[in-house]
């Protein structure tokens, strides 16, 4: 009981933000003299919280390393389903929200205030580096990304600019700051800092398509012309992206990025034999650009909707693959093999469910992958739109709860 009282203590809760903030002076007369009468009690309880492996399980875990528990993070941890999100997020552009370093710096940490998890990942979008090539694109309230730089030939591609010329500083001031600062703060935190970036073939597909696409078909004449000869658009384009996707990595590292996380997002639009001849040769190549300068930073790929072809991501050069949630947890690690280090892959769905069927979720997926502390826990997808905040932290909570079957 009276560890239940101190974390409600305002002193205690500044040394563990991952916990959220309550003002002293909701505290009560007697909660404030408990506080300051049970020095040792209170110690005890900021040790507890605060564990000093929190800091990099995230990192050990992307690594492959064996850790003390199973670590967590969501994608779209930052999100609309958050009522402190939506009060941005109604009043605000995304590009403003994401290019200016308040606000990206807010939005990045509220979840990891509010729920704990292993990570604070960057509030930004994987087409934020697109200027820097000349392509131009807003996301549009309702519509989602829209690109109104075309590039549908050599021609087009030869006129974007030059990509070993490119400064992300200059063109992308707002990253050093936000990543600088949230470096800062995860540190107080004691937790990781997550970036990412897109991957070079969903970065080509949106360029291409203009916007979201049921089919991709734009982008797939532009690949079938690729294989007749009869133009190397596509092929031109992926590698100028590579180069810059994989540059891009670099500078969130030296920001303060300790992992980043490789979306292909629209995986689910290609064919294994499409996947091994456009896509993955890129991101091998963005992802060797990463490894080659900062080898001792993981890199976790995941190509959403890429759960059909997992056995020709063994060798993509990412320290771990993280997977889908359209394949069972216990036959991706059989496909991947013992020594891959696997992430994933929860139902997003499940979210919506009862407290009792997260749980049963969150336990489940941990023994599918080997049991605790065998892989990095998160959704097979992102957080979706609606869902109900006090599920996010049950799953988040019994995902560090849990010791095993035999516990």
């Amino acid at each position: 009981m009276l560890f239940g009282k101190l974390i409600l203590t305002a002193t205690l809760l500044s040394s563990a933000v991952a916990f959220a903030p309550t003002s002293s002076s909701h505290l009560s007369a007697s909660s404030r003299t408990l506080h300051s009468t049970a020095t040792d009690e209170s110690s005890t309880a900021t040790n507890s919280l605060k564990n000093a492996g929190d800091r990099d399980i995230l990192i050990r875990s992307a690594r492959g390393e064996q850790t003390e528990r199973t670590p967590v993070w969501l994608m779209r941890q930052a999100g609309r389903y958050m009522a402190d999100f939506r009060k941005y997020s109604e009043k605000y552009p995304f590009r403003e929200r994401s290019e200016t370093p308040s606000m990206a710096i807010e939005l990045s940490q509220q979840c990891h205030r509010a729920y704990g998890m292993d990570g604070i990942i960057m509030f930004s979008d994987i087409l934020t580096p697109l200027p820097t090539l000349g392509i131009e694109f807003d996301v549009v309230r309702g519509v989602g990304p829209v690109i109104s730089t075309e590039v549908r030939s050599e021609e087009d591609v030869e006129k974007l600019k030059d990509v070993e010329g490119v400064d992300f500083d200059e063109t992308l001031p707002f990253i050093r700051e936000i990543l600088g600062t949230l470096s800062k703060e995860a540190e107080e935190a004691n937790t990781s800092l997550i970036g990412f970036v897109g991957a070079p073939f969903t970065l080509a597909s949106y360029t291409i398509e203009g916007k979201s696409s049921k089919n991709c078909l734009d982008t797939k004449k532009l690949m079938m012309a690729d294989e007749d000869g009869s133009s190397k658009a596509m092929s031109m384009f992926l590698d100028k992206l590579a180069t810059m996707i994989g540059n891009y990595g670099c500078h969130q590292i030296e920001c303060g990025a300790q992992v980043i996380q490789v979306f292909e997002s629209w995986a689910h639009q290609l064919t294994p034999a499409q996947f091994e001849q456009f896509a993955k040769p890129a991101s091998q190549k963005a992802i060797k650009i990463m490894k080659e300068k900062h080898p001792d930073v993981p890199v976790i790929y995941f190509a959403n909707g890429g759960s059909s072809y997992l056995e020709v991501q063994r060798d993509m050069g990412a320290d771990m693959i993280a997977v889908d949630w359209s394949v069972d947890m216990a036959e991706a690690r059989k496909i991947l093999g013992p020594d891959i280090p696997i992430s994933g892959n929860i139902d997003p769905t499940i979210l919506f469910g009862s407290k009792e069927q997260i749980e049963q979720a969150v336990r489940d997926c941990i023994d599918k992958a080997g049991g605790p502390g065998k892989h990095l826990l998160n959704l097979g997808h992102g957080v979706m739109q609606g869902t109900p905040e006090e599920a996010v932290g049950w799953l988040v909570d019994e995902c560090k709860r849990y010791k095993g079957k035999d516990a």
